[in-house]
């Protein structure tokens, strides 16, 4: 992929894209032309090409079932690439109309599934999140089910790609939603990101259990990206999950964060020196003003419903397993990939855990060196679900007894 745009975070999220191909999310000559009309790092020319492509997909979406499918599959992925770059605040009409575009045009694509998902709105501290459930099989059975969990910029549209379709195939139940600060919760309702996400995904367990076609001793949670700390955390206090995949999570984001300041800065954190805390609030807010270079923290104020970058700095620690990783029972998969800072310390996460678990490093010679294993997910599905069929397999074993 090196070398085919001119900036690399639109070539990671050009990767993103192009890397749900197998799952019917993208098509490999479609992304690499709309990349070509991509000028420099204009985020409007980003924006527009991918708009463009979608809209083209959902006018001339064929009468036939499984053609219209893949249309509208292709064109939901390609209008949440045209609006990741709009994520910021204030939520603008730009990011609004993308995600709208994308869940009306996965849901369409979804409605011709030979087993269509359910839309459900899970009960949550006096409202809903929003989210579909993916039936493996249409008899009824009680089978095991993954709860599937994002990280910063997903959707839960998106998480049919990354690993639901994926899922269904090797014969589970799906769950996928947005949490705060994820998808409709942040952009169409405003609700920020929690650090204590066992409170999350508490409700979503109780809406699986009272279902008669889930095995209430075999239910997993899939967390990517910072959903790589969100599962594990709420793994922590929600024993009734059989089992946790970690994909490129952190172990804590303070961390990663303070690394990528200056370490004479990163050391006045939280609360230091005033006069260089105030150099650090305008080194980042220059930043921030670059197109790509400061979308990550307009996108981190955003999805946590802050103003000051400062602010951010001090939240973060909040967002934290070390201490309390010998809460978590389940048998867990923790992995990371060469060349990802955010998962950089998933091993001392591993190496802290007293449950059953597993290890697997991704690699760049693997094709799997990025974050998340963008370019990689069917290996980096091989992987995980051979683990997690034994490890569940384990869990329905012991619970029979």
């Amino acid at each position: 992929m090196a070398g085919l745009m001119k900036d690399e975070l639109f070539e990671a999220q050009l990767l993103r894209t192009l890397g749900y191909a197998p799952y019917g999310g993208a098509d490999a000559g479609e992304c690499l032309a709309v990349a070509g009309r991509v000028a420099g790092t204009d985020l409007s020319s980003w924006h527009d090409a991918w708009t463009a492509a979608a809209t083209r997909l959902t006018a001339a979406a064929a009468a036939q079932v499984a053609s219209a499918r893949s249309a509208f599959f292709r064109a939901a992925n390609y209008f949440r690439t045209a609006g990741v770059f709009a994520l910021g605040a204030p939520v603008g009409p730009r990011l609004t109309e993308a995600h709208r575009r994308e869940v009306e045009s996965f849901r369409r694509g979804a409605a011709l599934l030979a087993l269509p998902p359910e839309i459900v709105a899970i009960p949550y501290e006096g409202s809903f999140l929003p989210a579909y459930y993916f039936p493996a099989a249409a008899d009824g059975a009680a089978r095991a089910t993954v709860i599937l969990t994002n990280g910063y910029d997903g959707t839960a549209e998106e998480l049919y790609f990354t690993n639901g379709a994926a899922a269904l195939e090797r014969g589970y139940n799906v769950l996928a939603f947005d949490g705060p600060g994820q998808g409709g919760m942040i952009i169409d309702r405003g609700v920020p990101f929690r650090p204590d996400w066992e409170n999350v995904i508490t409700p979503v367990v109780d809406y699986l259990l009272a279902r008669p076609d889930v095995d209430p001793d075999r239910i997993a949670l899939i967390g990517l990206s910072l959903g790589g700390y969100l599962a594990p955390r709420a793994a922590t206090a929600e024993h009734r999950l059989a089992a946790c995949v970690a994909d490129c999570g952190p172990y804590d984001v303070f961390d990663v964060v303070a690394r990528r300041l200056p370490g004479f800065l990163a050391r006045q954190l939280p609360d230091g020196r005033p006069a260089l805390l105030r150099l650090l609030d305008r080194l980042v807010r220059l930043v921030m003003s670059k197109p790509t270079a400061g979308w990550a923290m307009r996108r981190n104020l955003m999805v946590h419903g802050l103003s000051d970058p400062l602010d951010y700095f001090r939240i973060a620690p909040q967002y934290s397993l070390k201490g309390i990783e010998d809460r978590i029972q389940c048998p867990t998969f923790v992995c990371s990939a060469d060349g990802d800072d955010l998962s950089s310390d998933a091993e001392k996460l591993y190496d802290a855990l007293a449950c059953p678990k597993r290890f697997y490093r991704f690699t760049a010679a693997e094709g799997a060196g990025q974050h998340c294993e963008s370019g990689a997910r069917s290996l980096f599905h091989a992987v995980a679900f051979d683990w997690l069929d034994r490890a569940l397999d384990l869990a329905g074993i012991t619970a029979s007894r």
